[in-house]
């Protein structure tokens, strides 16, 4: 079946560009690093600090992000300065996010004092943000009895002064944004996400709707997660398949293969900059991609997420948004978990969206790359497709050598697939809750 171009409608009045990215994952913390690894093949897996028996030895760290002022990369003298006051304070989601950020803010090209602060917001996806246990650690050990148990009548005696005053803003899933509009001096619309896996593709269709409807001329965008803390990290040995058994760390996940056994977990941010296109023209910016249209959804039986359900009424209330139709897409992004159960709900999706055609539209995840770090990862596979449409040219999805019979897409498995005009975006919560979005070239 040889796959035909089909013109998109016209665009809307006020025309959302994406003209800024920036991130911090584990395969790479520039766009030119990230996009060569994606492009090479180069997985971010490997060996996690301190794995024992009751997590995975395995998943997607980014190693040489140390939170040090100097991972922020170049900043004006009185951001660095404010900005190393406030480190101690901040997760390491927050951190990543942070730096995504400012990254992606540079990528723009846009000056900072053509920035109007009462028309510039942040919309940023997030995850359940952990407490950390290490916080409260000091605290327990001021109330431990001669046995050897803590004391819980003594905590507010002797234990609480020994936690630090400001710790729930360390746990806090709005606080990437608020840390942004503050350093930035953003005091337009300024909103959270918090959907997990789907949150950074929700934040970026909500900015988007921000600009059409002239609340904001610019909104930075992103998401940001973490799962390799401890407490992040027992939700997702509860909700999650991860993958079993030993074996070389870049082979471990295999999205769509018939010898998956599941996913890793990850952290990591991605951030892009919206605004209008005539804004973006008028200053000569890089385009990365053009925001068309976007959806969500959540079919339940019961107690039980009906995964596919929700992933094909996502993908068509984001087509109906976008104007278009199947026939438009150019190839699409995957959640692509390495999940048996969720990656055959995902084919049967696409499935259900493009027919037979499904044979043939090219489908990749990024997520094989670096695993899954909840709204971070989401927003990861964004900048992926974004990159991919700039430059034409897809990633293959690693470790997929037999397509499952249960999946019946076309992984893309070589660096020779085009990219297209446009893609489809998915994405799904382990509770069920779908969301897509439509990208294109910008004409």
């Amino acid at each position: 079946m040889q796959r035909v171009s089909v013109p998109f409608p016209e665009a809307p009045a006020r025309r959302v560009v994406i003209s800024g990215l920036g991130v911090t994952s584990p395969i790479g913390c520039t766009i030119a690093d990230f996009q060569t690894s994606l492009l090479e093949g180069r997985s971010g897996i490997g060996e996690l600090p301190g794995a024992g028996d009751a997590g995975p030895r395995f998943g997607g760290r980014i190693g040489d992000f140390t939170g040090h002022i100097n991972d922020f990369g170049e900043l004006p003298a009185r951001l660095r300065k404010q900005l190393r006051k406030s480190l101690k304070v901040m997760n390491r989601e927050t951190q990543l996010a942070v730096a995504a950020t400012q990254s992606a803010i540079r990528d723009c090209g846009l000056d900072e004092s053509a920035i109007d602060p009462e028309r510039t917001g942040v919309s940023f996806g997030a995850g359940y943000v952990a407490i950390q246990p290490e916080d409260f650690l000091h605290g327990v050990e001021k109330c431990r009895t001669d046995e050897g148990t803590a004391d819980l009548d003594r905590w507010g005696e002797d234990g609480l002064g020994e936690v630090q005053p400001l710790w729930l803003l360390t746990c806090l899933p709005n606080m990437p944004g608020c840390y942004i509009a503050m350093y930035n001096d953003l005091q337009g619309p300024n909103n959270t996400i918090t959907l997990g896996d789907g949150g950074a593709t929700l934040a970026l269709a909500e900015a988007a709707h921000m600009i059409r409807d002239d609340l904001a001329d610019l909104m930075i965008v992103g998401g940001c997660g973490n799962n390799l803390d401890s407490c992040s990290l027992m939700h997702v040995l509860l909700d999650e398949d991860l993958a079993e058994g030993a074996t070389e760390p870049h082979r471990i996940l295999r999205p769509f293969d018939r010898d998956r056994t599941g996913g890793l977990p990850a952290e990591g941010a991605a951030a892009f900059v919206l605004e209008s296109y005539e804004s973006a023209i008028r200053r000569g910016a890089t385009i990365y991609g053009e925001f068309l249209g976007a959806g969500s959804s959540a079919v339940m039986e019961g107690r039980t997420p009906l995964r596919a359900a929700a992933m094909t009424n996502a993908a068509r209330a984001a087509l109906r948004s976008a104007g278009c139709a199947p026939e438009n897409i150019g190839h699409i992004q995957a959640h692509g978990l390495s999940s048996r159960r969720v990656d055959a709900d995902e084919a049967a999706a696409i499935r259900t969206i493009f027919g037979e055609a499904a044979d043939h539209v090219p489908v990749t995840s990024a997520k094989s790359y670096f695993g899954n770090a909840s709204a971070g990862s989401d927003a990861m596979e964004l900048a992926a497709g974004l990159l991919a449409l700039r430059n034409r040219k897809l990633f293959p999805v690693l470790n997929c050598n037999h397509v499952d019979a249960d999946c019946p897409i076309n992984p893309v498995r070589d660096n020779d697939a085009d990219a297209g005009a446009s893609f489809l975006k998915l994405s799904v919560t382990p509770q069920g809750q779908a969301a897509a979005i439509v990208i294109r070239e910008a004409a």
